[in-house]
């Protein structure tokens, strides 16, 4: 039994002060509002529910600083995705290893409790297989299991180089599968996932690298699980898929598959209006990367047509060229304020946009990752995050301003603690397991950029 003390904690409906809980084989087990601290018990300032970070790609963080400069021409998401392409041709198992080791880390200390770890790095530079297909899963397995992240693990269907089946470029045949190679390695991954605090789900990568008769085929198998699916991040990809489909991405999707509760959609930028309030009306989780989708030129998400909709809505790292819970949040609202010309979007009137954004990202975040959290109450995994509202940025708000102060004004220094299921993974700021992550992260990157 774990007992902490929070001075003032946000509950599933409404601030309370002086709140003790309970924590017990990973999930709140009580909840007690002007209680006292008492013996053994760990105290910390204020409490909130842990974000979950429902779209990685962990070994994109050691590209991060690398892409920044211009090429000849205009710059796009398409010329990124070529610079990708030749850094993941270099990655060794052990380095996958240590650079989601590294990400994951991060995310803890930044505030997320979990991950959709979209995982598409399959093979050996050329396509051939490991000796166990699943060789490179098992290494995010052993990532996660050293950082203490819960993990949803996502192995990607890529079968096609692009739009209308065309073949696998050289540099994609990493990632590539047939469905069923792909069920071969998500079975085998299946029996070895941890026992500690992860699940498996499905992610076709995109409409564009994979077929409708092999995702609908796919989805027959994998029905029950999270689906997570790349869908109209780019104009590109609307116009090749309306060109070979003859419908948009989005409206294609909704149209021919049966999209419900369990799937997330991915950088769903590109849509109509009508779109948009179809999507939300689905159940899926819309899942948004706002610095990744900045970095790359993607484009704001329709943020305020999707909420008055109803949808629910989640965050992700993605690329991972900043790990940051808070830019995450705060970047999201600001994107709509930009396009719009506007302020405070992203809420209802009356509303505190802060709170609004932060509780449906914690809600969303968690639902696509099948997991039973996004609140402090009880029965819910104890993904629990404490912050110091004594921070300058944050000491003067009262409980209706806090969460706005954490996604406008705080830095990622506000976290001081933060439990997993359960697990007691930050303290002090720091992931209890730092220093060694670190050293190992660095010299594995000393070893691929020797032979890069």
């Amino acid at each position: 039994m774990t007992r902490i003390f929070a001075r003032r904690a946000k509950l599933a409906d409404a601030w309370a002060h002086d709140v003790l809980v309970e924590v017990k084989e990973g999930r709140i087990a009580s909840i007690e509002s002007g209680a006292e601290a008492g013996d053994q018990t760990i105290s910390v300032d204020t409490l909130l529910p842990a974000l979950s970070n429902l779209h990685s790609h962990s070994f994109q963080r050691a590209m991060a600083g690398m892409t920044e400069y211009r090429t000849a021409g205009r710059d796009s998401f398409w010329t990124w995705r070529e610079l990708m392409y030749r850094f993941a041709q270099e990655i060794a198992p052990e380095e996958v290893e240590a650079i989601a080791a590294l990400a994951f880390m991060e995310m803890l200390e930044a505030g997320f409790a979990a991950v959709g770890e979209f995982h598409y790095l399959h093979h050996q530079k050329g396509g051939a297989q490991y000796s166990s297909i699943d060789e490179l899963s098992q290494r995010v397995f052993a990532a996660a299991q050293r950082t203490g992240i819960g993990l949803t693990h996502l192995p990607v269907f890529y079968a096609f180089g692009g739009a209308g089946e065309k073949p696998l470029a050289d540099e994609q045949l990493r990632f590539g599968n047939n469905l069923d190679q792909y069920v071969r390695l998500v079975e085998a991954a299946a029996a070895k996932l941890p026992d500690f605090d992860a699940r498996i789900g499905a992610a076709p990568h995109s409409l564009r690298a994979t077929s409708p008769d092999g995702l609908r085929r796919l989805l027959d198998i994998y029905s029950d699980r999270p689906v997570h699916i790349h869908i109209a991040e780019q104009p590109k990809e609307v116009e090749d898929i309306c060109a070979w489909l003859g419908a948009r991405p989005v409206e294609w999707l909704l149209r021919e598959i049966g999209v419900n509760e369990h799937w997330c959609a991915v950088h769903a930028t590109h849509m109509t209006q009508s779109e948009t309030r179809a999507l939300a009306q689905s159940g899926a989780v819309a899942g948004l990367c706002p610095i990744t989708e900045a970095n790359l030129g993607d484009g704001p998400f329709n943020g305020e047509a999707f909420l008055e909709a109803g949808g629910e809505f989640g965050i992700g790292t993605d690329s991972n060229v900043r790990i940051s819970m808070v830019e995450e949040l705060r970047l999201l609202e600001y994107s709509q304020r930009l396009r719009d010309g506007t302020r405070n979007v992203l809420c209802a009137g009356g509303k505190s946009v802060g709170e609004t954004i932060y509780e449906r990202a914690a809600f969303g975040g968690a639902k696509a990752l099948g997991r039973q959290a996004g609140a402090v109450s009880i029965g819910a995994l104890a993904d629990l995050v404490a912050i110091n509202t004594a921070a300058p940025s944050l000491f003067a708000l009262n409980d209706r301003q806090v969460l706005d102060g954490v996604c406008f004004a705080a830095g990622d220094d506000i976290v001081t603690d933060l439990w997993s299921a359960g697990r007691h993974m930050v303290r002090g700021g720091r992931h209890i397991a730092r220093d060694a992550i670190v050293r190992a992260y660095k010299a594995s990157m000393t070893r691929l950029m020797e032979r890069a």
